[in-house]
């Protein structure tokens, strides 16, 4: 098939262009948000493919994945016509949770697909169909050597997301050791919010960004309210041993065993200080999380749910 989708979330959609079809990804010349084109972060295969909205009128597409609430009316324009649309939810709901209204709610003609259960739960859909399909990686291997002893937080928009990501606790936590960040505007991060000797990554390529968490010992998840968070799961797969909180839905994807999962931060800063000191426990613990990972979020497993939807959901 032929399946229209913007440049939305790198991460995920590296995973999903793994599948068998034309990915076609919409480009501007200001390359803005609604046109980023293909991702220079990532590495997508050859599938994928730029195309301009004038392109788009002359193009057979068999299907949209619209991840935003002006995408529908967007694909709509730039095509000419209505295709069949599933809506992908990356996001938990804001507003008035567990009340927030999504923007298809009471679309019986549509499909809205979350990507956690935790969030399925969440967003008040009506009358709209919904399904859960959970994340999947591609698998970086098991890299991690915990060669310094270091914490890793990956996050993007920190200064601006605040407490949502847990930014305001980064300080408490460095108090038990080292710590460093990576991800998308993070330059300012350490001096902003007083990290003594932590160090920026900021927007590494995803190779890259895996090679550096690789070497840190501890990845840390800070996190209060958002989806489940992809770096985490690449954490795991790296085979790193991690320490969250028991938000959304972390405690399904971090069983126990397999990382220091807690809503007590004391607990959680008390098991960063731990494994730092204690590299032995940390490579344990970072052999379950990966075990953990390669069981419920392959890639496999994850362009399998796919494909029972994507056929159906062009069909309709």
């Amino acid at each position: 098939m032929n399946i229209l989708i913007w440049h939305v979330h790198g991460s995920w959609t590296t995973a999903f262009v793994q599948g068998p079809h034309t990915y076609l990804v919409p480009v501007t010349p200001d390359r803005g948000p609604d046109g980023l084109g293909r991702a220079r972060t990532w590495d997508w295969p050859g599938t994928v493919k730029e195309v301009s909205p004038d392109e788009l009128r002359d193009l057979d597409v068999d299907l949209v994945i619209a991840q935003r609430p002006h995408e529908p009316g967007l694909a709509r324009r730039w095509t000419g016509r209505d295709l069949p649309l599933v809506y992908l939810e990356h996001n938990a709901p804001d507003g008035d949770v567990p009340l927030t209204r999504h923007p298809l709610a009471d679309r019986p003609d549509s499909l809205v697909v979350h990507v956690t259960h935790f969030n399925d739960l969440m967003w008040d859909c009506g009358g709209t169909p919904t399904r859960v399909v959970e994340h999947g990686v591609v698998d970086p291997g098991a890299l991690w050597t915990g060669e310094l002893a270091r914490t890793a937080v990956v996050t993007n928009e920190p200064l601006r997301r605040g407490r949502f990501v847990g930014a305001d606790l980064l300080p408490y936590f460095a108090e038990a050791g080292p710590l460093d960040v990576f991800g998308m505007g993070v330059a300012d991060v350490p001096s902003r919010l007083g990290l003594g000797d932590a160090r920026a990554y900021d927007d590494l390529p995803q190779d890259r960004m895996h090679a550096e968490l690789a070497r840190r010992r501890v990845y840390l998840h800070p996190v209060r309210w958002t989806s489940l968070g992809l770096s985490l799961l690449e954490a795991m797969h790296l085979g790193m041993p991690v320490v969250a909180f028991a938000t959304t839905e972390v405690s399904e994807a971090v069983p126990p065993g397999a990382g220091i999962v807690s809503t007590d931060r004391a607990v959680l800063r008390d098991a960063v200080a731990r494994l730092l000191a204690d590299p032995a426990e940390a490579a344990e613990l970072g052999a379950a999380a990966r075990r953990a990972a390669l069981g419920r979020y392959s890639l496999d497993r994850f362009l399998k749910d796919w494909e029972e939807i994507l056929p159906v959901a062009a069909a309709r």
